[in-house]
């Protein structure tokens, strides 16, 4: 079988290793169905497959066209790309024969080519048209939805987003420069947003949580977030692992509430007759929490805000039990 890619950008995939261990391919496990629903370039996607036994799959998400262009080069029977969201993960396993699976990675945010890419105008850096969609195919761009949306609507989705305590000066500032001339490109946006943000912390240009907050509204990557975190517990076989990394507080607290609502169960009063049998169990393990080493972050400075969350889903019968391989 044959791994290969030839990417236009440079991309290191963040937590590499610590990733894939944490889905725990060993022995039985190996033989399972896996999902990677960020397939991005493939890093993780490649190191699954590589740990693998031969009857085992492996299927990948992904909504960028050029993520599933490097996908559809890997010639191995076992993998499987979709070109669609994490979000839709049920429908799409079941279209597939696939009800459970034996593990679960999410590498959240947005790759290293799509930023360093000015054509897809995810970055201030390099001038670009301001478009900003991971599926091209689909939806509107950033550019178009500036052009319409009100200034309350704009301070909202900068605000909640983005984090950014100059909403309101930005979105006003926003409204004045669409009114002299559309704003179509990523630098005259940046532009616009460093000349209303009067301060910012060292070392952070003044657009940075503009764009984040644009880009998260454009792509729904909050909304397909919360959907896809119930989907893929859906999806979870008893035993199995769902690994979720995330680059900012936003994705990394519903990654957080999501698994603790489902490993820390409310228990009734314990002064009533209730037999430990009959009580509320919990749903998911917590197995750990991790953040890149002080080397990766040398190395790949971009790998600075990742959190990285694994839980288990815990039998439902009995703690002894275990699932050596999904249903196909």
């Amino acid at each position: 079988m044959t791994l290969q890619t030839v990417p236009e950008f440079q991309h290191r995939t963040v937590l590499l290793d610590e990733a894939v261990d944490a889905l725990d391919l060993s022995g039985e496990r190996a033989h399972g169905i896996y999902v990677d629903g960020t397939f991005g370039r493939g890093g993780h996607s490649r190191l699954i497959l590589s740990r693998l036994a031969n009857d085992a799959r492996l299927i990948g998400f992904d909504k960028d066209l050029q993520a599933i262009a490097t996908a559809e080069q890997i010639a191995d029977p076992r993998f499987d790309i979709v070109h669609d969201s994490f979000a839709t993960m049920t429908a799409s396993l079941a279209e597939r024969g696939v009800q459970q699976v034996n593990g679960i990675l999410l590498d959240l945010g947005i790759s290293s080519p799509q930023v360093d890419d000015a054509a897809r105008g995810f970055s201030f850096r390099n001038d670009g048209p301001l478009d900003m969609r991971m599926d091209t195919t689909r939806g509107i761009s950033a550019a178009e939805w500036l052009a319409v949306e009100t200034e309350q609507n704009l301070e909202k989705v900068i605000r909640d987003y983005g984090e950014e305590r100059f909403a309101f000066q930005i979105a006003k500032a926003i409204v004045a420069g669409r009114a002299v001339q559309p704003i179509s490109s990523t630098r005259q946006l940046a532009s616009i947003v460093a000349g209303a943000v009067k301060t910012r912390e060292k070392g952070k240009d003044p657009a940075t949580r503009t764009f984040q907050a644009i880009r998260i509204f454009i792509n729904k990557e909050l909304e397909d977030l919360e959907i896809g975190l119930s989907q893929a517990y859906a999806c979870l076989a008893p035993g199995a692992r769902m690994a979720v990394i995330s680059f900012h507080s936003l994705e990394d607290r519903m990654v957080k509430r999501f698994f603790a609502s489902k490993a820390n169960v409310e228990q009734p009063d314990r002064r009533l007759p209730i037999r430990a049998v009959d009580l509320p169990q919990p749903e998911m393990k917590l197995i750990s929490k991790m953040k890149p080493s002080d080397a990766e972050i040398a190395a790949n400075p971009r790998s600075r805000s990742a959190v990285m969350r694994v839980a288990q889903r815990l039998p439902l019968v009995s703690s002894t039990s275990s699932v050596s391989g999904g249903t196909r």
